[in-house]
């Protein structure tokens, strides 16, 4: 839980601190949210210390009667063989006219800004950024995607100002942990 306390402050403050020397961070023009519902594996992101070494990682997202989302996280700390945690946040829209720009809170009162910057349109991939440029995931709907369209949902994150070479694949599969690319 420190760890996790830690890691919203840190977006908190991330958020505060001025991005004055890049460009505000684009988003996709729409957003079906009963389509993005359901389950997406986390592909990769830029490992940070609330989900580094993490394996399996996955989140749910669930609309609730009160116009906000269920955001649970699910994960194993290190290892497939490790018991698979559960993290359970708030999240809500605040761009109503995109539904591209939420935010998200796992403990009150830290909220950290997820922006959907790029998605599939069938909605089986989706890349979301934080306007820091300091946060990325790489979301899909199966838990491995192919090598060819890694490389180009890290270009697009590279055309939207991140540094892609800052993301690290999250295993999914035993036989991924250690291997070149890997946290």
């Amino acid at each position: 839980m420190k760890n996790l306390l830690l890691l919203l402050l840190a977006g908190v403050l991330s958020g505060c601190a001025s991005t004055w020397n890049s460009p505000p961070l684009e988003t996709v023009d729409s957003v079906d949210l009963e389509r993005y519902m359901g389950e997406w594996y986390v592909i990769a992101n830029i490992p940070y210390f609330g989900e580094r070494g993490n394996v399996a990682g996955r989140a749910i997202y669930r609309m609730r009667e009160d116009g906000r989302m269920d955001d649970i996280y699910l994960y194993r700390d290190g290892d497939f063989d490790a018991p698979e945690e559960r993290l359970e946040g708030v999240a809500w829209v605040v761009d109503e006219d995109s539904n591209a720009r939420w935010k998200v809170r796992f403990y009150w009162p830290l909220t950290f800004a997820y922006y959907i910057v790029d998605l599939d349109p069938d909605y089986q991939w989706s890349l979301v950024g934080h306007p820091s440029r300091n946060y990325a995931w790489i979301m899909a709907r199966a838990p491995r995607i192919d090598d060819e369209l890694y490389e180009q949902l890290l270009a697009r994150f590279e055309e939207l100002g991140f540094d892609s070479s800052d993301l690290k694949k999250v295993p999914q599969f035993p036989d991924q942990i250690g291997q070149p690319g890997f946290q």
